[in-house]
């Protein structure tokens, strides 16, 4: 009964015509700020599985590393404990390390990944071959695969390359201030990949062999264990910390990029807080248009009374004629937002300015939860403000004459 109340004061015309003009502003401010909340949380959601999607190409499932320090020894019977744990799809050997790589007289410090046969198989790495092709040679020939930004910074080019490149790594074992402190080698520049810049700037990849020589490692010493699951990554991640003790850090994929996802989660939380400020405009229109409604139905509140109605009745009443100007605006905004972002997914007319982006256009991913949320904080701030002049409606004593 009281939605029908509300329902026929929001239809009524009313005497005064500012009533109205108010009314429709707040609706609108409501529909507007509905609007820009789905349409910038979903393109949130976009970037967001972009970004993921890029780090799931370039970052395994599990990964093992030392707890301490740069090295981790692993023998054989411990790499076949790893291999056996139930859930494990592929186990990748690597090590890693800074080492500068000069082209003539271009040079940059670049952080290599020596490499096992297996490593492709635990992420997507080599579909992201731009140039040349993913090949890594042996230790006696060895080969490299650059990121898009070194290959640019020295100036190679790894389709047309006639000398090799010149790597330099630190001899873990030479002494210190030792001229032989470095190690050095030629080695063939084979193809490039593009995932995104920060990877493309930093890291290249040569064969195991070849670069526990470089690093002058033992048999037993790595830098990380890489690992590819099969089914539920924390079980599998619990199962492994328990096999090789506190002295081994193993991290999901979140855990390897746990700052840059709390960075992005946070980022998300702060626009949907700035933008809601729109909605906290729309209620101060919304509590003036209320107000200026209980004025104009004095008469009405006044047959209410006489007929037994309670001060209870006539603020829920008020109060529901406040959810329902707050649930058109929620409404329409939300039917916006689908159309906008439809077309944005379907034609993609806002580009992405510049040429170096992987996607051309803005990426929108719509999702139900971000539907509940708005609805949800659109409840909460109309109901907040109807209850101002809901309130006032009922203690009201009128009376007929």
């Amino acid at each position: 009964m009281n939605f029908l109340f509300a329902w026929r004061y929001f239809r009524s015309k009313k005497s005064t015509n500012a009533i109205n003009i108010i009314a429709w502003i707040s609706v609108t401010a409501i529909t507007v700020g509905c609007a820009a909340l789905i349409i910038i949380l979903s393109v949130f959601n976009g970037f967001e599985e972009l970004v993921k999607g890029l780090y799931t190409d370039f970052y395994t499932d599990i990964r093992i590393a030392p707890a301490k320090g740069k090295v981790l020894k692993l023998d054989a019977v411990q790499l076949q404990k790893i291999r056996s744990v139930n859930g494990i799809s592929v186990v990748s050997l690597v090590a890693e390390e800074k080492a500068l790589l000069v082209n003539g007289p271009y040079q940059t410090i670049v952080l290599v990944k020596g490499v096992d046969e297996q490593y492709t198989a635990t992420n997507k790495i080599s579909e992201h071959i731009k140039r040349g092709k993913f090949l890594l040679g042996d230790a006696e020939t060895p080969q490299i695969v650059l990121g898009y930004g070194i290959e640019n910074a020295i100036g190679a080019d790894v389709e047309h390359s006639l000398y090799p490149l010149t790597l330099y790594t630190p001899n873990r074992k030479a002494k210190f201030n030792s001229l032989d402190g470095l190690s050095v080698n030629n080695i063939t520049a084979s193809g490039t990949f593009q995932v995104q810049q920060e990877f493309d700037n930093k890291y290249a990849f040569t064969n195991l062999a070849f670069f526990r020589y470089m690093l002058n490692m033992e048999a037993d010493e790595y830098s990380a264990v890489e690992i590819k699951v099969k089914q539920d990554e924390n079980r599998v991640k619990e199962a492994l910390q328990q096999l090789l003790g506190n002295n081994y850090l193993v991290q999901t994929r979140y855990e390897q990029n746990k700052s840059l996802y709390a960075v992005m989660k946070m980022e998300k939380w702060i626009i949907y807080a700035i933008l809601s400020l729109i909605l906290v405009v729309a209620a101060f229109n919304m509590i003036g248009a209320l107000t200026m409604l209980v004025l104009e139905k004095q008469k009405d509140i006044a047959v209410l009374q006489a007929m037994g109605a309670s001060k209870k009745r006539i603020q829920s009443i008020f109060l529901s004629e406040g959810l329902l100007l707050a649930g058109v605006g929620a409404v329409l905004g939300m039917i916006l937002a689908t159309i906008f972002c439809w077309i944005q997914i379907r034609f993609e007319p806002i580009k992405l300015a510049g040429d170096t982006f992987i996607v051309k256009a803005y990426p929108v991913k719509l999702m139900p939860a971000d539907y509940l949320l708005v609805l949800a904080t659109v409840t909460a701030i109309g109901f907040i403000a109807a209850w101002i002049p809901s309130r006032k409606a009922s203690k009201q004593e009128l009376a007929l004459k």
